[in-house]
């Protein structure tokens, strides 16, 4: 159901490949957005891409993490890593929503744990589970839509000729940074450059 949303394999995405695209702008998982921001329910997800704003609406998840166990039995953490794969990074939910909702598809009987050894949780997709999504087609159709737009933006050829200049001042910053910490005036000349920056770009719409 992602099937749109491959647009390369783990390492045809440059060289740090799909997972690292974020990774490449040198500010991580979190760059676009801050816990619990926009993006969804306690996810990391920043409006600022195309004004999108929130990526998944009150009740999308179930279908997304019932998805994603129809494909394979998966770990909760399995499934936070997978769709911070799938996002290159731009979008990573929490463990406060990605748990509960495990929890609702299980009281739904959509889902089942199997305790495996170290008393570790696997959930894979049930009969009843697979009847729903076939059921909710359209709805799984439209979500999963949404996600090959925001995948085709944050692979696409803008973004991916910005990487490397976003990489570099997050480097830049990051190593003289440590050679000046406690250093305010260093600190404080950098941030207006970096406003600097900002308003630059802002004015440019």
């Amino acid at each position: 159901m992602f099937g749109g949303f491959h647009h390369c394999g783990p390492r045809e995405c440059g060289p740090r490949g799909r997972r690292g695209f974020a990774g490449a702008f040198g500010f991580g998982p979190g760059m676009w957005g801050g816990p619990g921001g926009p993006g969804g329910p306690g996810g990391h997800w920043g409006g600022g891409m195309g004004g999108r704003g929130r990526m998944f609406g009150h009740g999308d998840l179930k279908f997304v993490v019932l998805n994603l166990l129809a494909e394979k039995p998966r770990h909760g953490y399995e499934i936070i890593k997978e769709l911070e794969d799938r996002f290159g990074g731009a979008y990573s939910p929490s463990p406060g929503t990605v748990y509960p909702t495990l929890s609702l598809l299980e009281d739904l009987g959509y889902a089942r744990a199997v305790t495996e050894e170290g008393n570790r949780k696997v959930f894979e997709i049930t009969d009843t589970g697979r009847k729903y999504l076939d059921e909710n087609r359209s709805v799984v159709d439209d979500i999963f839509g949404r996600v090959d737009e925001v995948g085709a933006f944050v692979f696409g050829p803008t973004m991916a000729g910005l990487a490397g200049s976003f990489g570099g001042l997050g480097r830049a910053a990051f190593r003289a940074g440590m050679r000046h910490q406690g250093d305010e005036e260093w600190a404080k000349k950098v941030s207006e450059i970096i406003a600097k920056a900002t308003r630059e770009i802002e004015e440019l719409g």
